[in-house]
């Protein structure tokens, strides 16, 4: 029983392995170079294969080339042929490895370096063989995966690559190879720096082209690959060809790489052209033909197909398309040999004519004018799609071939009346409709009489800004049927030849009387071209200018302008000559002349009044330094005195006397005037007291402070007198005695506080 389970056991892990094995490529490297391309590679009986050789390395477990299929792995090829720059057999699943494994005396080859210009190549496996082509194509698919392809690699390795190429020539020719392994549509060498992906630091090159960075559960022992390329090349059939299938390392022997080759997609077959689809910008256009030619020198038949049927009667070696399809051909040459082409044609509908009828003005009614085709774009277009601008032609034939293009279309001279030109209007694939273009005139005896503006701005120069679709356009265009419209021009050649319109705000450029031209169009036909003749007005009133007026509190004042114009229009509404006003503020008045002109005059009005006087700063007891200042308040600008004769604009006043004043504040807009009389004060400096009704007392005159003292005293600081404000003053005695003459100083003490001190002398 233990050694039944134990062979149970065994066989289930082999069943594993096997199961696991199977998601990998399976390699065969026993078969010889003759058994890869005759019965793997080569899929047409059209190609005689001779002259085969294989030169790699003979490993002692195994060559450099072999026969691999997919088993039940994904790889994208079901089968086919593997060369390397290392053991075939290590090319199997997983990539857990990393493949370096030629020797370092394994040759390169001088052939791929001149192909791809690159040097220092080793580790070359080559397959050549001639073939002789019946038919006038050749083509393969193969992939080329590397181990250059790392998935996180240092900066110094992004331009490392292997090389490889698919060489092609004449046997016998002294030409350079043909390297059919490259970029599509370019000469960009297929290697692992022109065909990579994003998500290293390495820069992407085209992408499209790029499969993967493999993980390490993949059908093959790389770490990246491209996706299927086509290797193809147009041959002439009879002729015999070398083909050099080889690879090689790149600078030293490691990091190997190979090619997979598809089994059996090396085909002859015979080319049509490229696909003629609007995706790719070159289908047919309407009732246009293609001639397919399948010609091959050693063909004994031809059949022609349209969407895989047959076509009955079509045996010739060319056969014309009229009509969109898949079409093949098959090229018989014996029972066992015939080649196939195949193209996909499309149609485009070619635009649709639209003839037109292109009117221009004509000055001297000769029936010629200068046109501008340019006007019969839009309407040539029509409702014609992705077309470009319409090309002009004298005749039709010029036009069908292209020839002889018009190229003045801005400035075209007919020349004869009703002249027919030719308009080719092109879609984007070349597809073409042809119209009729007549070019016909018109003759306008219209005359439109001056036309009046008055000048709009303040400076009255009779230059001034018109609007000519409100200001000119409505009296133009009213001898003229609704729907259309003018365009002004300074000359009758720019009407004629439409250059230089005169913008829509226009400021005319002669003083009062300018001549400008007006074409009359629907948008692209004229309908005259008529002198307009502008004349610009002024107005200038008398005694216009800006005045400032005064208008004193509680009363009314009138404005007014002369009583000689059309009409009056204040900004309070009223419409007189005269209005009155009893309110400080800004008032014009717009007047209108006879012409319709307008002259606006501006009245700025300011508040004025009585002044308010709220106080007055007496500075005195300074001698004849004493200072008067005014306090006021008031709307209006005052004049202020002390005199009523002298008035000055401020209200302080120095270097003031000592007695009696009138204070005056008069407002200058004379809304009236305001007074108040004050005492300018000082002390006398000496008295004497002799009885002789002069100077007998010591008093300050015109003091009245009721709350106010003074104290006098003797030079050695004894009080002798003491005044009060309703007192006489002092008589020069003390205690009834009369004192000697003598220096005496006293103190004043003033109600706001302020103390006054001097000294005096007493005279006998």
């Amino acid at each position: 029983m233990k050694f039944a389970k134990n062979i149970l056991i065994f066989l289930l892990l082999i069943i594993a392995f096997q199961s696991g094995k199977a998601q990998y490529i399976q390699i065969d490297d026993n078969q010889t170079a003759q058994e890869l391309i005759e019965n793997v590679l080569i899929n047409s009986s059209c190609a005689n294969v001779s002259n085969i050789t294989v030169s790699g390395w003979a490993f002692t477990n195994g060559n450099s080339y072999g026969y691999f299929n997919r088993g039940t792995s994904t790889f994208p090829f079901q089968d086919g042929v593997i060369i390397a720059t290392g053991r075939a057999l290590s090319a199997i699943g997983p990539n857990s490895s990393l493949l370096s494994e030629g020797p370092t005396n394994w040759l390169g080859d001088i052939d791929l370096q001149q192909a791809i210009n690159e040097t220092n190549t080793i580790n070359a496996t080559v397959i050549e063989f001639d073939f002789l082509p019946f038919a006038n194509k050749v083509s393969f698919d193969y992939i080329f995966s590397s181990e250059q392809y790392l998935s996180n690699p240092n900066s110094n390795q992004c331009s490392y690559s292997d090389g490889f190429a698919f060489l092609l020539k004449e046997v016998g020719s002294q030409d350079q190879y043909t390297n059919l392994a490259v970029v599509p549509g370019t000469a960009i060498p297929v290697k692992v720096p022109t065909v990579r992906g994003t998500g290293t630091i390495c820069p992407p090159a085209n992408e499209a082209y790029f499969d993967a960075f493999n993980g390490i559960e993949h059908p093959t022992n790389y770490n990246g690959q491209t996706k299927i390329l086509k290797a193809e090349s147009l041959v002439t059939p009879g002729v015999l060809y070398h083909i050099k299938l080889v690879i090689a390392d790149q600078g030293n022997n490691l990091y190997d790489s190979a090619i997979f080759l598809g089994g059996g997609s090396f085909t002859v077959e015979t080319e049509l052209g490229d696909d003629r689809l609007i995706a790719n910008g070159n289908p047919l256009c309407e009732n246009e033909t293609l001639t397919l030619d399948a010609t091959s020198p050693n063909a004994v038949g031809y059949k022609w197909y349209r969407n895989n049927v047959l076509i009955n009667n079509e045996t010739n070696q060319t056969y014309t398309v009229n009509s969109f399809g898949f079409y093949k051909v098959e090229v018989v040459f014996n029972t066992t040999c015939s080649s196939f082409g195949e193209i996909v044609i499309e149609y485009s509908s070619n635009p649709i004519p639209n003839d037109v009828y292109l009117t221009q003005c004509d000055s001297d009614t000769d029936g010629l004018a200068i046109f501008n085709l340019n006007d019969a774009n839009s309407s040539v277009i029509g409702s014609n799609l992705n077309v470009g601008p319409p090309k002009y032609f004298l005749n039709f034939n010029d036009a069908f071939t292209v020839q002889n293009t018009l190229t003045s279309i801005d400035s075209f001279q007919n020349t004869t009346p009703n002249q027919i030109i030719y308009a080719r209007l092109e879609n984007t694939f070349g597809c073409f409709g042809i119209s009729e273009v007549t070019l016909s005139t018109s003759i306008s005896a219209i005359s439109v009489p001056p036309i009046f503006k008055c000048d709009g701005d303040t400076n009255q120069d009779g230059i001034t800004v018109l609007d000519l679709s409100m200001d000119i356009s409505p009296t133009v265009l009213s001898y003229f049927p609704s729907g259309l419209q003018a365009v002004y021009y300074s000359s009758t050649e720019n009407a004629q030849t439409q250059t230089n319109a005169l913008p829509n705000n226009y400021t005319n450029i002669i003083p009062f009387e300018e001549l400008i031209f007006a074409r009359i169009t629907d948008g692209v036909n004229c309908f005259g071209i008529l002198p307009i003749t502008l004349k610009i007005n002024i107005f200038i009133p008398n005694n216009f200018e800006t005045e400032e007026l005064s208008l004193c509190e509680n009363e009314t004042y009138f404005l007014e302008v002369e009583d000689i114009y059309e009409s009056y229009l204040w900004n309070t509404g009223e419409i007189t000559p005269r209005i009155d006003i009893s309110a400080p503020d800004t008032y014009t008045v717009t007047v209108t002349n006879t012409d319709g002109c307008e002259a606006t005059k501006i009245f700025i009005i300011s508040p004025s009044g009585v002044a308010t006087i709220t106080s007055i700063d007496v500075q005195d007891f300074s001698g004849n330094q004493n200072t008067v200042q005014i306090n006021y308040t008031g709307l209006g600008d005052y004049l202020f005195s002390l005199d009523g004769n002298y008035f000055q604009n401020s209200p302080i006043f120095t270097n003031v006397e000592p007695g009696e004043y009138l204070v005056i504040v008069k407002d200058t807009n004379g809304c009236g005037i305001v007074t108040q009389q004050i005492f300018v004060l000082d002390y006398p400096r000496f008295f004497t007291p002799n009885g002789d009704g002069f100077n007998d007392f010591w008093e300050i005159k015109n003091f009245n402070q009721p709350n106010s003292k003074i104290y006098i005293f003797n030079r050695y600081g004894k009080l002798i007198k003491e005044i009060l404000p309703n007192q006489k003053g002092w008589d020069g005695t003390f205690s009834g005695s009369p004192l000697p003459s003598s220096d005496f100083w006293f103190s004043l003490f003033l109600e706001n506080g302020r103390i006054i001190k001097g000294h005096f002398a007493l005279k006998r």
